[in-house]
């Protein structure tokens, strides 16, 4: 009885988080969701909220952790595809104009919370992004022949550029979304470019 009672409580908790993400949108951001809609939307009474989190900002934070994960592990993917052949770059935008189609509300929780109001919110957010980061570096000392500092800078640049068109993309049609994704490819690669010309200058140094 223990175990079915765990897999509902999961199956619950999975369902309000389901329910918070999906009533983001262009205009509504975490802060102005309501507990009760989101019970609601979970078919569960607004008192059983509490059973599964301690308030909005836990659940908040927890969506905010589940994004950062979602989008690592879909740029995980786009790298081992580009291993299979083709442009790691190329493919990796490719990947991550996929999710931004498939399930906005994935980064949308990530863009709004990281300029938000909420301290803790702010500071989870950017836990996120350093994870990208610090996943990009590795990648790139490991397949690019860069020095660690090298390569944090131009893991650093990567993931603004790639923050910053994803919140242009996030409620742009699709032609004009292929447009933005066209350009952050060439943003990208003259980074890349830029950077393994100053690893050649140090190397010869």
């Amino acid at each position: 009885m223990t175990g079915v009672r765990a897999q509902q409580k999961e199956k619950t908790r999975r369902a309000l988080v389901d329910a918070a993400f999906n009533q983001l949108n262009a205009e509504r951001s975490f802060s102005s969701l309501s507990l009760r809609k989101v019970a609601r939307e979970a078919k569960i009474a607004p008192t059983s909220f509490y059973r599964h989190f301690k308030d909005m900002n836990e659940l908040g934070l927890t969506m905010v952790d589940e994004g950062g994960l979602t989008l690592r592990q879909m740029m995980r993917k786009g790298r081992q595809r580009a291993e299979a052949g083709g442009s790691v770059i190329r493919i990796s935008v490719d990947t991550f104009m996929e999710v931004l189609e498939s399930n906005p509300n994935v980064f949308r929780i990530l863009l709004h919370e990281r300029s938000g109001t909420s301290a803790p919110f702010r500071a989870a957010v950017a836990r996120e992004i350093e994870h990208f980061i610090s996943e990009l570096t590795h990648y790139t000392e490991a397949t690019a022949n860069r020095t660690p500092e090298l390569a944090r800078a131009q893991a650093e640049a990567l993931v603004t550029l790639v923050f910053n068109a994803g919140a242009a993309a996030l409620d742009m049609k699709r032609v004009d979304r292929k447009v933005l994704a066209d350009r952050l490819v060439i943003q990208l690669r003259m980074v890349a470019k830029g950077s393994e010309a100053l690893q050649q200058k140090l190397d010869r140094r």
